[in-house]
């Protein structure tokens, strides 16, 4: 091949890479007015005939049109959307989006790192804010994720971000929130594939295995209240569990499993405590909310975690805990997880068929999902003075079928909606029938 046909070759992969990847949108310039949506506020609220403003990346008006008078002509761009309806930006927590590209190719799978106990590795600054796969979420309204990490005992730290950034320090919008571990588990099956028996049988090695956790803990809390010498950087990331300006996230499901973990970390002086999974969380309810701990539901798209469970038992669960008081998230983890954290809005649809209010199922992935990773004075509802990250949908965002994105914004940025599964539609849509 000669020096022309390299070059040739070099401007067509950088055209057709240039055309996969959206470029991020700059700040929001002009003031902008949505009339006449039905807002879905995302604490329970429906403003049925709203007037929605915002200006400099921030709400400066939610109100109700048939009480409140402006002048339209006072925004530098007004948007009629009569029979649609605006929500705020949906949060994904506990996803590991940017963590990875294809599951199948090692080479972009980054969500672990090697070590059993490693609370200082920190995941944000592995994350891809030009992953095909987190520009996906974007056309289903999901604008903020919590970026966490995966493996090990304690996996390490996690990190917020908005979707639609140039780098990892544009997206991060709350760094190192949060440190994630995985409690034991008192139960273990065998591994079949060794001729060992795969029932369900007690784990010999529970106490000893959270003993070495209580250990870990207990000695980075008597480092950071020593002389700190020398260094060691995992205890010096463990500070914020303690002045409470980090969270732990602990990945539990078992009753006696989530009992223990909720009373250690009572004894050891962690006082912000989030259960990922808790598929038996609706045993320990008084539990929960004695000690105030959140549960991020495990995704309710899958099949029950025991033989004998109720086989909609996960379509249940998050309602059971929200009825009952209990702050309540949902986890989209599990089986292609990144992919399927699009599916987010869904997550919630399910659970709004299985015994929770529509508007209360939306506050699962908006409010409740904001106060969860501590960010709720600035996402995840429709309030002046916050983040004016939002979308307007052509129906029932909840519903597959209606959640059609017209306009989404982050921060007040007009963002594209275009993905690589659009772009396709539009290049297939124009083979078979001769236009867009």
């Amino acid at each position: 091949m000669n020096i022309k046909h390299y070059i040739a070759t070099a401007f067509l992969s950088l055209s057709i890479a240039a055309h996969a990847q959206q470029t991020p949108a700059g700040p929001q310039k002009e003031s902008v007015l949505i009339m006449n949506a039905t807002a879905h506020i995302g604490n329970g609220k429906v403003i049925e005939n709203s007037l929605i403003g915002f200006k400099d990346g921030k709400l400066t008006l939610v109100a109700d049109a048939t009480t409140t008078r402006i002048d339209p002509s006072s925004y530098d761009q007004v948007i009629s959307a009569d029979g649609k309806h605006v929500y705020p930006g949906f949060i994904a927590v506990n996803s590991s989006l940017g963590l990875a590209e294809i599951d199948a190719v090692k080479a972009t799978v980054d969500d672990a790192e090697i070590g059993g106990i490693i609370p200082h590795i920190r995941s944000i600054i592995a994350y891809n804010a030009e992953s095909k796969v987190v520009e996906s979420m974007r056309p289903n309204g999901v604008l903020l994720a919590q970026v966490a990490p995966r493996g090990g005992r304690i996996s390490g730290t996690s990190s917020v971000v908005q979707l639609d950034a140039w780098n990892w320090e544009d997206a991060a919008i709350k760094a190192d929130d949060a440190i994630h571990m995985t409690w034991p588990n008192g139960f273990t099956r065998g591994r079949w594939w060794l001729g060992e028996d795969a029932g369900l049988k007690p784990n010999p090695e529970y106490s000893k295995q959270i003993d070495e956790v209580k250990s870990f803990i207990t000695q980075a809390k008597a480092y950071l209240n020593g002389k700190q010498t020398p260094r060691h950087l995992p205890f010096e990331s463990m500070k914020g569990l303690f002045d409470g300006s980090k969270k732990l996230f602990v990945n539990v499901d078992g009753e006696k499993e989530m009992t223990d973990v909720i009373l250690f970390a009572k004894s050891v002086g962690i006082p912000q405590l989030i259960i990922i999974g808790g598929d038996e969380a609706d045993r320990i309810i008084p539990l929960l909310k004695q000690h105030n701990v959140a549960v991020v539901v495990s995704r309710p798209h899958r099949l029950p975690s025991t033989e004998d469970s109720d086989v909609k038992h996960p379509f249940r669960l998050a309602s059971i805990l929200a009825n009952e008081g209990v702050l309540t998230g949902i986890d989209p983890s599990g089986d292609m997880e990144r992919m399927s954290t699009r599916n987010l809005p869904f997550y919630a649809g399910t659970v709004a068929a299985y015994g929770l209010n529509k508007e209360a199922a939306v506050q699962l992935i908006t409010l409740n999902a904001a106060k969860i990773l501590g960010i709720e004075d600035f996402a995840g509802t429709l309030e002046a003075g916050k983040d004016a990250t939002l979308f307007i949908a052509n129906g029932d965002a909840l519903d597959m079928r209606t959640n059609i994105l017209t306009k989404a914004y982050i921060q007040g940025r007009d963002i594209s909606l275009d993905s690589h599964q659009t772009n396709l539609y539009e290049r297939y849509n124009t083979k078979i029938n001769g236009k867009k």
